[in-house]
């Protein structure tokens, strides 16, 4: 039995970014990749994140928030970090057939403002890290 392709997100913290990015990639391509998601802290799953995501029907409220685990990362298929920081401080990859990839997102959480600007800010990242999810999913890059 072939293994799925594995997809590990990376963010500061695993609680906005990589977890979008996590719950969109099992909704939109199913059991295709085996996806995880961690930081380089684990700051807790954002309230607003969770509320985001159930606004287009998909659950994260079951997930948890990681540090990125050295095993995980050795045997990633994919690594794509979220934001500069994971980019430029994600501990070395081992694996050298991995692909990793950095996709930049603002981060929804530093958003000010009112209550419904902020949630602006998360769903225009929200919808962002879809688009390009979808890219990968239909394409592969």
């Amino acid at each position: 039995m072939e293994s799925k392709p594995f997809v590990y997100f990376l963010c500061t913290g695993n609680s906005c970014r990589s977890q979008i990015a996590d719950g969109l990639l099992h909704a939109l391509a199913g059991d295709k990749y085996e996806v995880k998601s961690a930081g380089l802290e684990a700051h807790g799953l954002n309230p607003r994140a969770m509320k985001v995501m159930s606004e287009i029907g998909i659950d994260i409220s079951g997930n948890t928030s990681n540090v990125i685990d050295p095993e995980l990362l050795s045997r990633a298929n994919y690594v794509i970090t979220l934001c500069g920081h994971a980019d430029e401080h994600c501990p070395v990859i081992s694996n050298r057939s991995v692909v990793k990839w950095h996709w930049g997102f603002e981060d929804p959480a530093q958003a000010q403002g009112m209550e419904e600007e902020i949630m602006a800010k998360f769903r225009e990242v929200r919808d962002a890290i879809r688009w390009r999810i979808e890219k990968f999913v239909n394409e592969g890059k």
